[in-house]
């Protein structure tokens, strides 16, 4: 039945804001990871699939690269190296704008030699053809690339080309997945991922990167199609706290209402989201509050 059917895993990796989560969603056609124009947005591997014509391809968008400067950044560059282990291909992305950064130079150097690596230079529709061009070039002298494929993540430009270049890095085998699965993240990350976007968005640059979320209770009322949702926000500072609940709780709203829209949509049917906010000190400096919102570095490094 899968004779000539491909199936494999491709990790998605780049510097941080480099656009691979919107990309990460744009090939898969649903949610999977969330999106900001934080750096550091993404802080665990996540599977996205895409099931095509005789083939499986499970993307892991990966934290964007950064030098770690706590316990949550080193969790985060550790989920990197782990997604990049035993994948059948690795698509870089760059973001145009900025161009060949020293750090993607040195990433590609290392990587590319070891996994078959095609790079996705993002956002294209927004530089100019010099620009374009000039990372072409520096791009052409890292040995190992298979391909350097110009694409616009937030438009779908180019996508097809990107997916026939990975489909041809696939192995040859049955699929991994149920093929009407298009995530293997559980239901309550997602949620956490959804609520954590919002206030990462609405939040912009007053509150720094310090905002976890812990989800409470996740049940589904019997016989009805509701679904309740209680979560935590948790910040490090009681000033961060008065931010994010806003003057009379008014951000707080915001970020619940734009959160249970896209809840409802995740879950199928009307969702009753509860928002509290909590104080736990340089929470990302800790092994033990990091375990508690899903970031189990010790675990990661035997993974």
């Amino acid at each position: 039945m899968y004779e000539n059917f491909k199936s494999g895993f491709i990790c998605i990796a780049g510097l941080a804001n480099a656009g691979k989560s919107t990309l990460t969603n744009a090939l898969v056609g649903e949610k999977v990871s969330i999106v900001s124009w934080r750096p550091q947005t993404t802080r665990n591997k996540l599977l996205g699939i895409i099931n095509g014509e005789g083939y499986q391809m499970v993307l892991i968008d990966t934290p964007g690269i950064h030098k770690a400067r706590n316990h949550l950044g080193e969790y985060m560059m550790q989920a990197v190296e782990s997604g990049l282990k035993d994948v059948d291909g690795l698509v870089y992305v760059i973001d145009a704008g900025r161009g060949l950064q020293k750090e993607d130079y040195e990433f590609l150097e290392k990587n590319a030699t070891k996994t078959p690596t095609v790079v996705a230079l993002n956002k294209e529709d927004a530089v100019t053809r010099e620009t374009l061009f000039a990372s072409l070039e520096k791009l052409n002298n890292i040995a190992d690339i298979k391909a350097v494929i110009p694409i616009s993540a937030k438009k779908g430009d180019n996508l097809q080309s990107l997916i026939s270049q990975l489909r041809d890095m696939l192995p040859f085998g049955a699929p991994m997945y149920p093929q009407d699965e298009y995530t293997q993240s559980s239901m309550r990350f997602m949620a956490t991922e959804i609520i954590r976007e919002k206030a990462l968005y609405l939040l912009d640059k007053e509150v720094p990167y310090g905002i976890g979320v812990a989800i409470n209770k996740f049940e589904e009322r019997d016989g009805q199609e509701i679904c309740d949702i209680d979560a935590d926000i948790i910040c490090e500072k009681q000033s961060h706290k008065a931010i994010v609940i806003g003057r009379g709780g008014e951000m707080l709203k915001k970020i619940a209402t734009q959160a249970r829209k896209d809840l409802e949509q995740l879950v199928g049917e009307k969702v009753f989201l509860t928002l509290y906010v909590r104080v736990k000190d340089e929470w990302r400096d800790s092994e033990y509050l990091m375990r508690e919102l899903g970031y189990d570095l010790k675990a990661l490094k035997k993974d």
